[in-house]
């Protein structure tokens, strides 16, 4: 993961202003589902991944320092998490959530936990 945790790896082959959305998304150890919402915010970039029936139907935050690297030819983020981590993350709720600094640090707080 990245030294900042909002902020994309730069050998992440993350591209200012792309359009992630309906990337597939893969952990680990395999599929998550694929990005419903992402920003580049400076400081606060993350991609919200619906994860449709494998977590029934909850959608994921995930900061953009998670990202270890996107396939653009084929339309794929890596993170590097494992598919239980991203399960136990804090829950997401779009409407209550995006724009909350509160919950950011919460996410933030837990995905630290996983910092190698």
């Amino acid at each position: 993961m990245s030294d900042n945790l909002w902020g994309y790896q730069p050998t992440s082959g993350h591209t200012a202003g792309a359009d992630l959305t309906g990337f597939s998304v893969e952990a680990t150890d395999g599929s998550i589902g694929k990005v419903d919402k992402h920003s580049d915010e400076v400081g606060s970039a993350y991609i919200v991944v619906d994860t449709g029936v494998w977590i029934f139907g909850k959608s994921v935050l995930l900061p953009a320092g998670t990202v270890k690297g996107i396939d653009t030819e084929h339309r794929t983020i890596f993170v590097d998490l494992t598919k239980d981590q991203i399960k136990d993350s804090p829950e997401f709720d779009k409407h209550k959530h995006a724009g909350d600094p509160g919950y950011h640090a919460q996410v933030g707080t837990y995905y630290d936990s996983y910092r190698i």
